[in-house]
């Protein structure tokens, strides 16, 4: 168990979604603030307003085309997402170069046409106008080129798991945090039935991020703790438990309002969605379709890269999080996946998928030997019947592999 001192680091709730929408409209009002200020700058050389006009109006209308490269890009890379690796990886959907491009493109829009306006009748305008255009068009054009490559890189293997084991590895720094104490020794800190439960009353979503703030501030308030029985990325179905209160009752309202809710999984504070991504893409790479042994041992690569890692070690001894208040006193208990729970997913259904692939069954063989020796005794336990269980599968299917990269006698554990 690990505990968070008062004032200590804490995963916070961030709303994606909210800021996009929040950026889009900024740069819309941004480009209405400088189309009718920028023309009525007085000083420095002029141009002819009727040609900077006509200019302004042609290219406001030319960079709304813009925005339908920005989704034809999004329809294509999601579909090719959701056919080459898996259909839960989000990764350009919700990046935010896709989303800022878009909304740069809004605002240049409607500062040219603003402009156009302000402009109307008059003889001349302000050197100003164009050079302003200018650099708003070189800030696009230069967002542009960003998206393009980050699409490029969103359809290609090596960068997505790539960036899929860098989100999981920041996920479990998150949710695994180095400045948590060790605290196994300590005693509960709840006793006796719960002063109330908290049930999740609306259609079936996914736990995406928790405001560990927001609740801790609630809990100390009140003088109770909140007991979490969800970690993020768990499904909450209708009538299901989400927390207990203890000590005195908190309002439901309160708890509901902290935990951030959607469709799909997110990699904020999730780190079995990296996982459960790995092995989709291995597993996808091993059926009988597309029969790519070589895609799945990179994904292999991956998925023991986030198991040796430090944060991924430090969840080999922990249980619960408890974040304490400024008091000192605990006020929030957080459920955890376990370093287990992230073996078994994965590397389980690999293993199964690889029976019929001898260069898998070889990958999956060294990456359970080379993440034995950090492991606790029941993860070794786990770790052994798993390479006891592609030992054997080895042994009986390709028995000339068998003898030539192994000595010892399959089976052992």
């Amino acid at each position: 168990m690990s505990v968070i001192p008062g004032g200590g680091p804490a995963p916070l709730r961030r709303s994606r979604q909210a800021r996009a929408g929040a950026v889009q409209l900024l740069c819309a009002l941004s480009g209405v603030a400088l189309g009718l200020f920028v023309p009525r700058i007085s000083g420095g050389p002029d141009m002819p307003a009727r040609q900077v006009a006509d200019l302004l109006l042609t290219l406001g209308f030319g960079v709304l085309g813009t925005t339908a490269v920005i989704f034809s890009l999004l329809f294509l890379v999601v579909q090719w997402a959701h056919t080459s690796f898996t259909p839960r990886l989000t990764l350009f959907r919700r990046s935010p170069i896709v989303w800022r491009t878009f909304a740069l493109a809004i605002g240049l829009a409607v500062f040219c046409v603003t402009a156009a306006l302000t402009i109307g009748d008059g003889r001349s305008v302000t050197f100003a106008v164009p050079v302003v255009t200018a650099i708003l068009l070189l800030a696009m054009l230069t967002l542009l080129r960003t998206l393009l490559l980050r699409a490029l890189a969103s359809i290609q293997l090596a960068p997505v798991l790539h960036s899929i084991v860098e989100r999981g590895a920041a996920a479990l720094d998150t949710l695994y945090p180095s400045g948590a104490a060790p605290d196994a020794s300590d005693p509960p800190v709840t006793e006796g039935p719960p002063a109330a439960t908290v049930s999740w009353p609306k259609p079936t979503a996914v736990l995406q991020q928790i405001d560990v703030k927001e609740l801790r501030k609630a809990a100390r308030e009140a003088g109770a703790i909140i007991v979490l029985d969800k970690a993020p990325g768990a499904t909450l179905h209708r009538g299901a438990k989400i927390a207990d209160v203890y000590g005195s009752a908190v309002v439901d309202a309160t708890v509901l309002g902290a935990l951030a809710t959607g469709l799909e999984p997110t990699f904020e504070q999730d780190p079995m969605l990296a996982f459960r991504l790995l092995a989709d893409i291995a597993l996808r790479a091993l059926s009988s379709s597309i029969n790519d042994p070589a895609t799945a041992v990179q994904a292999l690569d991956g998925v023991e890269d986030l198991l040796s890692g430090s944060a991924a070690s430090r969840a080999r001894d922990a249980g619960p999080l408890r974040v304490a208040g400024p008091d000192g006193v605990v006020r929030v208990v957080i459920r955890r996946p376990t370093w287990e729970e992230f073996m078994r997913t994965g590397i389980d259904d690999v293993i199964v998928a690889a029976l019929n692939s001898p260069l898998v069954l070889t990958r999956l063989r060294t990456l359970l030997t080379d993440l034995e020796p950090g492991a606790h005794p029941h993860g070794r336990d786990l770790l052994n019947r798993r390479r006891a269980w592609v030992e054997r599968e080895m042994a009986d299917r390709y028995p000339v592999l068998w003898r030539e990269t192994s000595p010892e006698p399959p089976g052992r554990t």
